[in-house]
């Protein structure tokens, strides 16, 4: 099967979404697929790449930071991939790779996937100044989008409610996103472990509580702090791994909590490196709300490390209290379920081997690819339908 993936970010962007597709691209590939990606370039030019189209774009920073749109003038780059004839679209993002990937599969008469990734509604404060008129938006412009997929694929259950609730009518299949596993089992060591600490001026006897992901306003993360300075930390630490637009913020926050010498800011971390600092770790902590599945949680059960993260709909089958870590909703429970972490060694080492059975046995990258595979299988037949000719693009951008 030729399969394209269509989305807004790709290598070496670090986010998510990217991880996502990157293991989703190579897991299929092992299965025999043929698979190219169309993403946006981060330059006003376009080019190919191994078997990655990037296509010419604009930043449009203050829509949302990082984001990019492109105009649609790049018939040369679309015609190879009509050329190539593809299967199936797998599109990841809802913007202008999603606009290219509608006008592909009109022009194949292929279907459409689409993995909804980001609930909008929760980034509503950077396009709308009032929550309930920018939720409004979000689920007119969802179903406007997803009405051109054969199938959406939801990673969890509250986003599968989520577009329900927004009247999507389009059959929704719940498929966890998979990870590509095997590199958190390969920074085990005591000497991984001590090396970082050491990098950074850690004690090595701190109980150490890292978070790892973007430094954004819907992460949550001023309420970690909060919660941190009001423990007594004398012997811990928290350790912030990532960088993004609410960094300077985060760390004056610190600072005015008396707590910037317990708090340490890494700043972007290469992907290679991010097992190592799991590692380094004893806690995943988490405050947000905005997370569609969360793979960096999945990320740090897989490390061994029990999560005391924010209670959300969508870590309800990840975190299970008393198992693998805890769900809190007050500071109260944040600061109790802390110490039944680290109350005794033989209860943290419980948590810990829970943590990563938890990984292992439900978002392997394998059986996610196997699930998508099948997903692809299922709209292919209910797609298939007497071929018509292939529309190409003539230079004016008039299909023909």
């Amino acid at each position: 099967m030729k399969i394209l993936i269509t989305t807004e970010w790709y290598s070496p962007v670090i986010n998510g979404v990217v991880t996502s597709i990157v293991n989703l691209k190579k897991e299929l590939e092992k299965l025999g697929h043929e698979v190219r990606v169309l993403t946006l370039s981060d330059e006003a030019k376009s080019y190919v790449k191994d078997d990655v189209t990037y296509i010419s774009s604009l930043g449009v920073g203050k829509i949302y930071p990082g984001a990019r749109v492109t105009l649609f003038k790049n018939y040369k780059y679309l015609q190879q991939l009509i050329d190539w004839r593809p299967d199936v679209i797998h599109s990841q993002c809802e913007f202008s790779t999603f606009r290219l990937a509608k006008h592909l599969a009109k022009c194949l008469r292929i279907p459409i996937i689409h993995t909804y990734h980001t609930v909008y509604e929760d980034y509503t404060h950077y396009f709308s100044p009032n929550q309930k008129w920018g939720k409004a938006m979000v689920a007119i412009f969802s179903r406007k989008v997803l009405k051109n997929a054969t199938y959406v694929i939801a990673p969890t259950e509250k986003v599968s409610n989520l577009l329900q609730d927004y009247g999507v009518k389009q059959p929704i299949k719940v498929i966890p996103t998979g990870i590509d596993l095997s590199s958190y089992q390969q920074f085990k060591t005591d000497q991984t472990r001590n090396t970082i600490r050491k990098q950074l001026n850690i004690p090595e006897q701190d109980n150490l509580l890292i978070f790892v992901g973007r430094l954004a306003k819907e992460k949550n993360l001023e309420e970690i702090l909060s919660y941190f300075s009001q423990i007594d930390n004398k012997n811990m630490s928290l350790l912030i791994v990532g960088d993004g637009p609410q960094r300077q913020h985060l760390e004056k926050y610190a600072k005015k909590l008396n707590i910037e010498n317990k708090v340490i800011f890494t700043g972007m971390v290469p992907p290679k490196d991010i097992p190592s600092y799991y590692r380094t770790a004893d806690v995943f902590v988490s405050a947000s709300n905005s997370e569609t599945q969360g793979l960096t949680y999945i990320e740090a059960l897989a490390s061994g490390l029990p999560a005391l993260c924010r209670k959300d709909p969508c870590l309800e089958s990840v975190v299970e209290n008393g198992v693998n870590g805890w769900l809190f909703e007050t500071f109260r429970e944040f600061e109790h379920y802390m110490k039944n972490i680290f109350e005794e060694q033989t209860v943290y080492k419980e948590l810990s081997a829970n943590a990563e059975k938890t990984a292992y046995d439900n978002y392997s990258s394998v059986a996610f690819a196997k699930n998508i595979e099948d997903t692809y299988y299922d709209a292919i037949s209910l797609y298939n339908h007497p071929k018509k000719d292939i529309v190409y693009f003539n230079h004016s951008g008039i299909n023909q």
